[in-house]
């Protein structure tokens, strides 16, 4: 039960960019489970906690959502009341399999190459 309690603090970890333990915090946000563990029930505030490096439309909110609630359960402080691996596998599994947002496609369109090696488009 302790490498479940552990596997939390790393989705943690994920969720928010910041690392476990960070003295150079403000002393209440310095162990990264006891600023975060209250915010985690909280649809709302989650969003307010995750990575500011990543946009919002970087990543579905349903699976940032669920993923909170798994590491939620993970840190319990009542070890019987986590969940089994089997249980955060099944967990993680379907939120992998979500479409993820797609690069645009850029179409460049450049003067015609006087030399006939290429017809002027490219593709990034």
């Amino acid at each position: 039960m302790s490498d479940v309690y552990s596997y939390g603090v790393v989705l943690l970890e994920l969720l928010t960019g910041r690392k476990s333990l960070d003295r150079s915090r403000p002393v209440r946000e310095q162990t990264l489970t006891d600023w975060a563990f209250p915010l985690l029930a909280h649809r709302k505030k989650v969003l307010g906690i995750v990575d500011p490096r990543l946009a919002a439309d970087d990543y579905p909110v349903k699976a940032v959502h669920k993923t909170a609630m798994l590491a939620y359960h993970c840190l319990s402080r009542n070890p019987k009341a986590r969940p089994l691996m089997r249980d955060i596998v099944a967990t993680l599994e379907p939120l992998q399999q979500q479409p993820q947002p797609q690069p645009e496609l850029v179409v460049e369109v450049s003067p015609a190459n006087d030399s006939g090696g290429s017809d002027g488009v490219g593709v990034r």
